[in-house]
Parts: C-alpha cells; structure tokens; sequence
C-alpha cells in the first residue's frame, strides 16, 4: 500500500511541466514595431498670404447694383471688356496693370463724383468697361475656357503692380488704336502731364479692324448736331464754310479748329458728332459732309492694339508699358 501512495502522490499533486515554453515566431523585419519617433511631427504650413489684389477691396456698380468685391475680381470683368481675349499674354498684362493703375490714380483722387458711394462703375464714359464671365463666355463661343484661363493669368501674374510716376499710380488711360503715334494729354484734355506724351506706335489697318472708317451726314443734320452743342456757332451757308483753321498733327489727328466762329478741340468734334477718332479729313459734296477716319478712341496713353503688336514682337508687358508712359515705372503698390 505504502509503495502504490508512493507511486501515485506526485501524479496526484501535479508536476511543473518540464516542456520549455515555446519561443514566439520570427516575424518578418517589417511586421515588426518600429522603434517610437523622437523627432516631434512638424507644424503644419501656414496659409498662404493673401494677394494684394486680395487684400484691395473695391465697391463697384455694375448695372446699376453695389457690388462688394477685390481687385483682382473686378479686373478680370474689365480685362474681359476692355482688350481682346485673343490678344498676345504680354499684352493682356499690360491691360491688367493699366486697368488696375487707372483704378488706383481714381481712387487715391476722391472717385467720381457721380457715383461717391462707389469706388468704380461699369460706364465706359466714367470708369471702365466690365462683364461677368457668363456675358464674355456668350461672345467667346468655343474659346470661353481657353479666354478666360488667360484674362486670370494676366490678372495674376501682375498682382499688385501698377504704373508709377515718382511713386504713385498713374492716370494711366488707354485706347484702343492710333494713326501712327498717340496724342500728348495736352492736346485732348487741355492738362499736361509728363507721362502721357505723344509716341510712336506701330498698329496699321492689317492689325487693327475698323482702322478706318466713314462718316457721312447731311448737311441738315449735321447742322443740327453742331448748334446743339455749340449754340452760339453761325452755320449759315455751304457746309464748307463752316470749318476753319484746322490745325492738325503730322499723322492727321485735328487738335483743334474753328467751327461757325467758335474754337473747338478736335477731340471735343469728334464726341460731338461720334467719330471714331479725331484723326480725320473732311469732303465736301454739295449738301453732304463725309468724314473720313483713322483709328479708335481718344489717342492717349496705351494703345491696345500696339500693345499687341508690339508684344508679338517680343516686348514683356512692363516694356510696353514704359513704352506709352513716358518716365513711368512698373513696380508693386499697396495703398497706404
């Protein structure tokens, strides 16, 4: 009995195994943990600043409605309205920086009385062209994405800058072409200023459509138009003897002459009677007067369609801006 007990206790009470415990497998290198990171994870990048275009707020009546927007939106509706979507970039540009120039020099001058709670309309006659994407896209056609990826590249790509006479923006006026050179400020608004000369440049009727142009009127109605806005003009007669002392530029443009007795500028006859430009000749054919007509617009400052010319010549935007601003500058500007 005792040898059985002596057999069986440690059966009874159990003993450690004596199997050595099993080893963990191997895992492979890159199941494993990797060892903690002590380099702190970086901070996150900061936002990138806001353009200066951005940072410009601008008040615009368009239509008639207030809208609130920045720079660089209300120039995009004005490079859409103002120059040619398929004109070179360089030359886009330069309407950008004009068009942001002339918007500044404005503002920095007490706006315009006929509109004081805005900072810019959309009258051409007061500010500037501008359209929405939707009224440029409906004349764009097929090109609207391609035309409109270019207008926002020259707005972008000269965020800020501006043309600049010792310092300060310009008025920096444009028009959009001339017959061989543009006109001195002088000799179209009476007041000089030393940027805005008479130069040459280079657009002619292959560039430009509509480089000339007629306009005819009958002697009646053209007698009509003159006493409306000169009252005081005699306009008795043949028509002929209507216009005297016609002093005119090398290229042709009228920078002033005497119409019934009474002096008048030749930039002042041509918004009397709508031409096209005040570079013009007259013809005289019994009771009929035609006009004949070189170039658009007031002559002064940028010409756009020289702009494009000379761009497709090579110059970079600001050399075509230095061209048409006589001792200005191309540089960044904030308003203080």
């Amino acid at each position: 009995m005792l040898i059985f007990l002596l057999f069986f206790l440690p059966w009874l009470w159990g003993e450690p195994s004596q199997a050595a415990p099993a080893e963990p497998p191997d895992l492979p290198e890159d199941a494993q943990d990797p060892p903690p990171d002590q380099t702190p994870p970086p901070d996150p990048p900061d936002p990138p600043a806001a353009s200066i275009d951005e940072k410009t707020s601008l008040n615009v009546l368009v239509e008639g409605t207030l809208q609130s927007m920045d720079m660089g939106t209300y120039l995009l509706g004005v490079v859409r309205a103002e120059m040619p979507a398929s004109f070179e970039a360089e030359a886009l540009k330069a309407q950008a920086v004009a068009a942001r120039t002339y918007t500044l020099y404005k503002m920095a001058n007490g706006g315009a009385p006929s509109h004081p709670e805005a900072d810019a309309c959309d009258d051409i006659t007061c500010c500037q062209a501008y359209k929405t994407y939707a009224s440029a896209a409906a004349g764009w056609g097929d090109e609207a994405a391609a035309y409109e990826a270019k207008v926002r590249a020259a707005v972008e790509a000269t965020d800020g800058r501006c043309i600049l006479y010792e310092g300060r923006p310009v008025l920096a006026v444009f028009h959009s072409s001339s017959a061989g050179a543009t006109q001195d400020a002088s000799d179209v608004w009476s007041a000089s200023l030393p940027y805005l000369r008479s130069v040459e440049t280079p657009e002619d009727e292959a560039a430009v459509p509509g480089y000339r142009s007629t306009a005819v009127f009958q002697a009646a109605r053209l007698k009509e138009l003159l006493q409306a806005a000169l009252p005081e003009a005699a306009l008795g007669g043949s028509p002929s003897n209507w216009f005297t002392n016609i002093r005119q530029q090398p290229n042709g443009t009228v920078t002033a002459l005497t119409v019934g007795g009474v002096e008048v500028g030749g930039n002042q006859l041509r918004t009397i009677l709508d031409l096209r430009s005040a570079c013009f000749t007259m013809a005289f054919d019994g009771d009929q007067v035609t006009f004949s007509v070189t170039g658009y617009g007031h002559g002064v400052g940028m010409s756009q369609y020289g702009a494009n010319v000379l761009a497709q010549g090579g110059m970079t935007y600001d050399e075509i801006l230095r061209w048409y601003y006589t001792g200005a500058e191309v540089g960044p500007y904030e308003r203080p």
